[in-house]
């Protein structure tokens, strides 16, 4: 168990750096001046220029470039933005605890939702109960998330006159008004994530049911809610505990359109903020802390399956 968890740390640290690597270049070879939109009006200003490209080492080739960063980021420092003259990790870090709050309720929301209605799904499938779980599922995995939150909005407004907080309110202020402010964001992130758990969760429940193991418990006469809670349940808990690190990462990925929808600061709004100001250093240092939280999260959860199953424990 050990030489393997070395090996998936080993391989997530290749990861990093090859990814670092390509979002290093791609961020470079976009067409456009940072430094000339900084200055705005003084573009013209060659003294200006050359000083600002040789603080932040944009006068320097490419692979020295990124060696440097690199460098920086191992001992803890990455960078300055070129924008709001603040140190990149504050920025970034401020951003992900907002975008984890988001990420961690619409998980929670998810499961409670769509867990229940796949197993009652998969317990009898092809019932009605099956038919009503398979058509929420279909349209929940086939409405984008801004179409989602739009409608949310709209209904809010017209139903009970209510529209979420302009200004985002951190939980340490006031728990009500951050939990009015990630209401909407969470509602349209889980209605997505709640129809891809249920469907998830009826594939594996129904395909429980089909083994042979339930099908000698059934015919020894034990009662269903046995069966469903020796057998069932127990079997589910692994598969659910893998997907939900795989549901929490594409939530955190794909933040960044409830973010600007609902002008909630978080990792994707200010990845979005840094793309159309080109500011290199958040950019770079929001990138990383995403494939970092990403290889992090997987990491975790191969590390809890091996913990609670003795068969990859045992391997």
């Amino acid at each position: 168990m050990i030489e393997a968890l070395l090996r998936r740390i080993g391989a997530a640290l290749i990861t990093a750096v090859l990814a670092t690597g390509v979002v290093f270049l791609l961020i470079r070879a976009v067409p456009g001046d940072a430094i000339g939109e900084m200055l705005g009006q003084s573009a013209g200003d060659p003294a200006a220029e050359a000083a600002l490209r040789a603080f932040f080492g944009l006068d320097q080739p490419i692979w020295s470039q990124y060696l440097r960063w690199a460098g920086d980021v191992l001992r803890g420092d990455l960078g300055t933005s070129m924008r709001q003259g603040l140190p990149v990790w504050g920025i970034v870090m401020d951003a992900f605890l907002v975008t984890l709050q988001i990420g961690l309720v619409t998980l929670l929301l998810a499961a409670l939702v769509g867990v229940p209605l796949g197993l009652a799904a998969g317990a009898r499938p092809g019932g009605m109960m099956d038919m009503v779980v398979e058509s929420f599922t279909l349209l929940s995995l086939s409405s984008p998330v801004f179409w989602t939150g739009m409608v949310l909005l709209i209904m809010a407004d017209a139903w009970i006159g209510w529209a979420p907080p302009l200004v985002y309110t951190p939980p340490e202020m006031s728990l009500a008004d951050n939990l009015e402010s990630i209401l909407l964001p969470v509602l349209a992130l889980g209605f997505l994530q709640a129809g891809a758990y249920a469907q998830f969760t009826r594939q594996q429940t129904a395909a429980l049911l089909r083994q042979d193991f339930v099908r000698a418990a059934t015919a020894r006469g034990l009662p269903a809610r046995v069966i469903f809670g020796r057998h069932v349940l127990r079997n589910i808990a692994i598969p659910l505990l893998t997907y939900a690190g795989l549901i929490l990462v594409q939530i955190l990925g794909g933040v960044v359109v409830v973010e600007t929808l609902f002008a909630i600061p978080g990792l994707g709004r200010t990845l979005l903020a840094a793309i159309q100001g080109r500011d290199y250093p958040v950019l770079q240092g929001a990138l990383l802390f995403t494939v970092v939280v990403a290889l992090l999260v997987n990491l975790l959860v191969d590390l809890a399956y091996a913990l609670i199953d003795p068969r990859v424990r045992g391997a």
